[in-house]
Order: C-alpha cells, then structure tokens, then sequence
C-alpha cells in the first residue's frame, strides 16, 4: 500500500496505493468537509488544481445527507463525483469541538448535535460503520481529541481508552470489509497518535498503537493552539517510533511553512482547511509571501495574483480585479481566491516531492520556509 521511493534526510518521497488510485507523497489533502470545498469549488475543478486526494469528514456527512443516503446512492465517491481517493476523518475532532454537551464513557460518547441538538451515540463501531457507508478509501480511527493544555493522569486516562478504541476500529472494520455488499471492501484504517505535550505519553501511545500494524498512522491533537515550535518539538519525539514503511499524517496542518518543516521531520500527509477559510476572506498564500488582496495598494495592480503561479486564477484575472470582487461582496472572488490557494497548495507539494527526488530539499526548505510566512 505504501511505498517509499527515496529520503532526503528525514524528508520521504513516497506514493500510497488505494481502491481509487496512487497519490504521491508529501501530499497535500483538500478538505472536502461535508462532500465540497467551501468557496464554491467543484470535484471537476479540483482535477484541474491538482489535487490528489480529497477529505470528507464523517460527522458532518452522518448529520446530511446522513452516510445511509450516501450509501444508496453508491458511495461518497459516485455522490461526489469524484474518482480518486477520499480519506474521512472519524468525526471525533467534531465531536470535541463542536458538542457543547458530552459525556465520554468506555463504550463512546454521547452528546448533542450542534445543528439541531439531538442527542448521538458515537462509539468505534459507529464511526467505522459510518466510514464503510461513505466508501472512503482511508477511513481514521475514532479517538479522543484532547484539549492542550490537560492534566497528565487524564491524558493519560484518555489515550489508554483511545487505544483500546483503536482495537475495537480495527476489528469492526475487518467485519465490515469482509461483507459481500459494502460500498469499498478495501477501505483502510489509520491509528491516531495522542498525548498532549507529554513526551513519555506521547512515545507510549505511538508504540501501542504501532503494535496493530495498520495502514497508516497520524499525529492528531496538535495545531490546536500550542506554539509551532512547540508542535515540531513533539513530532520530532514521536516520529522515531513511527512505521517506516507506513505512511505518516499530520492531522489539521497547516501552513506552507508547517508543511514544509513537518516534511523535514519525516512527515507524509497534510490536509488544512486553511488555504479555502483564509482565501474566502481575500488572504492569498503566493511564492513572495501572504497577500491580503482587500488592500488598497492592490486598488490598480494589473498584475496576476502570483506572478509566479500558473493556477486558472491568475492566468486570467488581475490583482485589481480580484480586489473590486471583494469589495463589491461578489461570490466570484471566494472561488477565484480559494482557486488559488488550492492550487498553491498542491503545487508546494509537488515542488517538495520534486526535491526530494534531487537531493535539494534543505535548499528548498531553507529558501521557502521563512519566505512563505512573510506577509507581503
């Protein structure tokens, strides 16, 4: 499923191979929250912006349409439109973020929908169960989210629990792949490595959770407020204990810059809802730095958005008009921006994978990681 072409100090150029295609990595995943890109952007456009791999998100979609509409009408892909692979989050950041009211116990959560405020049950069979209805190619195991920062021993209370968790994921899903009508036979599953700031809880739980010998593995509850410095630090202490021949997922990261430092420290697989928010309000990521596209100095700049960038956006529409679109609140200027960004996006991955591939990857990094933070 995963292979790994070539390393570049810790920085891995590799490809993963699923149900619906290879997709090469460092991979950046377009986040596709409840089946479409905020900003009014399309599976069709998002061919064209090179995206390789887009992410749907369980508990939105089990909300609406629900998953058993999506499984009627043939997977998440055939709902979507879109062929290549999808990687669904197991909903439990939702749960923890957006639940007012919850109550965790060892059978799973309970707690009410922020939509209408019906009570759900999420448990690790429910979220399997929901993944397997939506077909996706990479389904994430149901874990518990922790709030940085939190007390050691309820840390470590919950990733023990999130361990256990994970055995029962990888059970329920063996049952469901095993039947003869589900929407992906082989769908894969990926443990979620936990443990705040604490190394020592940290090295334990990737060592855990490395037992099971999944198809992949990811470092969750960072990016959550704690300082950068402070996120490279505990990917720094749990990657030595992560799979090599597994690939490895930053959940919810990040920027250009955080992409680029997390490649150095051995990391695969990124996905950010950042490029399409930060885009929907006029702040583009370009190859000088950011760009704040309502300023008035942009106010009668014939110029592309990026003059180095080759995206459909800036082939064809200049600074000055980008900036009326804002101004004058037309819809237009959301999907030209997060058209943008996207493409950046996907196209810093590819400029990493490439090289990776000629040894250049400290040049890069060191050229592009403080630069692409710059605000222009």
């Amino acid at each position: 499923m995963f292979k790994l072409i070539k390393n570049d100090g810790k920085a891995r150029r590799g490809e993963v191979t699923t149900a619906h295609g290879t997709f090469q990595t460092p991979c950046f995943m377009n986040v596709g929250t409840a089946g479409a890109i905020k900003g009014g952007i399309s599976s069709v456009d998002l061919k064209g912006l090179k995206t390789q791999v887009e992410l749907c998100n369980t508990y939105h979609l089990h909300l609406r349409p629900t998953d058993t509409v999506v499984r009627k009408m043939g997977g998440l892909h055939k709902f979507i439109n879109w062929d290549r692979p999808i990687l669904t989050d197991s909903g439990g950041f939702q749960v923890f973020s957006l639940a007012k009211l919850r109550k965790i116990k060892e059978e799973g959560v309970y707690f009410a929908s922020h939509i209408d405020g019906h009570r759900i049950f999420m448990s690790p069979e429910v979220s399997m169960q929901i993944q397997s209805n939506l077909g996706s190619d990479i389904a994430m195991a149901f874990d518990e989210c922790i709030e940085n920062p939190s007390p050691y021993k309820y840390v470590k209370d919950s990733i023990e629990r999130t361990t256990r968790w994970l055995y029962r994921c990888r059970d329920e899903m063996a049952r469901l792949n095993s039947l003869p009508d589900t929407v992906n036979p082989k769908q894969m599953l990926f443990g979620i490595n936990q443990g705040s700031t604490f190394d020592d809880l940290r090295i334990k739980h990737m060592k855990d959770i490395a037992e099971l010998n999944l198809d992949g593995y990811a470092i969750g509850g960072l990016a959550v407020g704690e300082e950068t410095s402070e996120m490279y630090r505990i990917i720094d202490v749990v990657e030595p204990y992560m799979p090599k021949d597994k690939p490895r997922y930053l959940m919810g990261v990040g920027t250009p810059s955080n992409i680029i430092e997390a490649v150095a420290r051995g990391v695969d697989m990124f996905d950010c809802v950042m490029p399409s928010r930060n885009a929907r309000h006029a702040t583009v990521f370009t190859w000088s730095g950011i760009m704040h596209l309502n300023n008035k100095c942009y106010e009668t700049d014939p110029k592309p958005v990026d003059e180095q960038c080759d995206c459909p956006t800036c082939r064809n529409f200049s600074r000055a008009y980008m900036r009326h679109l804002f101004k004058a609140n037309e819809q237009l200027a959301g999907r030209l921006a997060v058209q943008h960004n996207l493409y950046f996006y996907n196209t810093l991955a590819e400029k990493i994978r490439e090289s990776i591939e000629k040894d250049e990857f400290e040049d890069f990094r060191a050229k592009y990681s403080t630069l692409l933070a710059t605000r222009i």
